[in-house]
């Protein structure tokens, strides 16, 4: 077996643990906070993990490109580990709040590693498959997750969802050790304090998302911290993010895109399972398969991605891409009670489609534009404004579904929410500009391992 075919197992088992676990709580939450009390943190069991692994991806990322891939991989998928363990022997609900945070840590470090080591190992035609390959894990993950949770919680107990990590994880770290790393790291001085303004201002932000007292007390000091950072960040020889990035035009509109796009509706399949048991009356596991119509159409997209690239360039594949979200949006804003599981499924694949053209468009876009020292940050900063992203606008969607007149009504209003807000992406894809030629300032991401 090949360096770089260990390497490609070892990521894609790390991937599939940490989607199973982002959502596999969903399932199993009432009944752990039945048995450990304190039904008040009932939250937090979601937040601690998801505020954890979206501000730990940019520092991930960034520290990748100074002490190389496989360092940090390793690293994430130990904490990881760690995590789970501490998580499924958890004894109260504080316990398991604070070890999700340590699992969400470790989830960090782990999530922008596929995207990045890809653009390391294989050319720009090639990588839309291998982004594929990862994002099928997601999709796996929205079937086996409350597939898992229910059988463990019926047959086992509840402690084996974090458990379960454990062979995995064990797994995926040995079959990365022959991987040979050809990335030569950029040595400079990791910027601890700029590291800590982002995080902190970050997770203010994100707290503004959980939270329902002080809210525009976090909100504010989320933006005085994150405004401290870039004014500390212009004077760093060696910053977090590097600046030079951020002004490039291209790729702050794919960042800004990716964020408008995920705000608008990639929160929806938070909220169609919901609506297929609720309305549809379809069992927890039928309401999950529904999912895998955004899956079935991510990988038509994502494969042929690569060489579309190199055929069309970005702009038209990203004003494609919106289009589609778009028309996924309209058909969402139709959905009522005559509607049921093949609408469901046939919009999902649209929607997927849509995605997955922006996602492996962007993330290929956002590392070519860029040198090989600075892919890391780029590629896990393009994921941190997808993720902020979707935590915004699951928020948002939510507080249009709790606040709505009916369950129905709310659903309409939070899909009138996705509609309007894919308008506004896809007009802001039109910013993006062609480029005269693809640029590759990193060695054409295809030294072979």
């Amino acid at each position: 077996m090949t360096s770089r075919t260990t390497v490609m197992v070892s990521i894609v088992l790390a991937m599939l643990v940490a989607s199973i676990d982002s959502t596999i709580m969903n399932t199993t939450m009432p009944i752990i906070a039945k048995e450990l009390g304190r039904f008040d943190l009932y939250a937090w069991s979601f937040a601690s993990y998801m505020i954890a692994s979206t501000i730990l991806s940019p520092v991930a990322g960034r520290l990748s490109d100074l002490f190389g891939r496989k360092k940090v991989f390793a690293f994430g998928i130990l904490l990881f580990l760690v995590g789970s363990l501490l998580c499924g022997i958890s004894a109260s609900m504080i316990q398991l709040v604070v070890f999700r945070a340590v699992q969400g840590i470790g989830a960090g470090f782990m999530m922008p590693f596929p995207a990045i080591i890809a653009g390391d190992l294989f050319p720009v035609e090639k990588r839309g498959k291998i982004q594929a390959l990862f994002t099928a894990m997601w999709g796996l993950s929205a079937v086996l997750a409350p597939l898992l949770g229910s059988f463990f919680v019926e047959y086992m107990t509840w402690r084996w969802i974090f458990f379960v990590n454990l062979p995995v994880c064990l797994i995926s770290f040995l079959t990365l050790l022959p991987y040979k790393e050809h990335y030569q790291p950029k040595k400079a001085k990791v910027d601890y304090l700029g590291a800590v303004l982002f995080a902190v201002g970050v997770t203010f932000l994100l707290l503004d998302t959980v939270i329902k007292q002080n809210r525009l007390l976090y909100l504010a000091l989320g933006i005085v911290l994150l405004v401290l950072f870039y004014v500390y960040e212009r004077k760093q020889s060696s910053p977090l993010v590097p600046l030079s990035m951020l002004k490039h035009k291209m790729i702050s509109r794919i960042n800004l895109n990716a964020f408008i796009g995920t705000v608008s509706l990639f929160g929806t399949s938070s909220f169609i399972p919901l609506f297929l048991q609720k309305v549809g009356h379809l069992s927890l596991f039928m309401s999950g398969v529904a999912l895998l119509g955004t899956a079935i159409g991510w990988m038509a997209a994502a494969v042929p991605a690569g060489k579309w690239i190199l055929k069309y360039g970005y702009r038209i594949l990203l004003i494609i891409g919106n289009l589609l979200l778009f028309i996924s949006g309209l058909l969402l804003t139709f959905l009522n009670q005559q509607l049921g599981f093949g609408f469901v499924f046939a919009v999902m694949i649209v929607q997927g489609l849509a995605f997955g053209l922006l996602t492996t468009v962007g993330m290929i876009g956002v590392q070519q534009l860029v040198g090989g020292h600075e892919r890391g940050i780029s590629t896990s900063f393009f994921m941190f404004c997808r993720n902020m992203g979707t935590a915004i606008g699951v928020t948002i969607m939510g507080a249009l579904l709790t606040n709505g007149a009916t369950f129905m009504a709310g659903i309409h209003h939070l899909f009138l929410f996705g509609f309007g807000g894919s308008i506004v992406a896809l007009l802001t894809s039109f910013l993006i500009k062609k480029e005269n030629s693809l640029q590759s300032n990193n060695e054409s991401g295809s030294k072979a391992v």
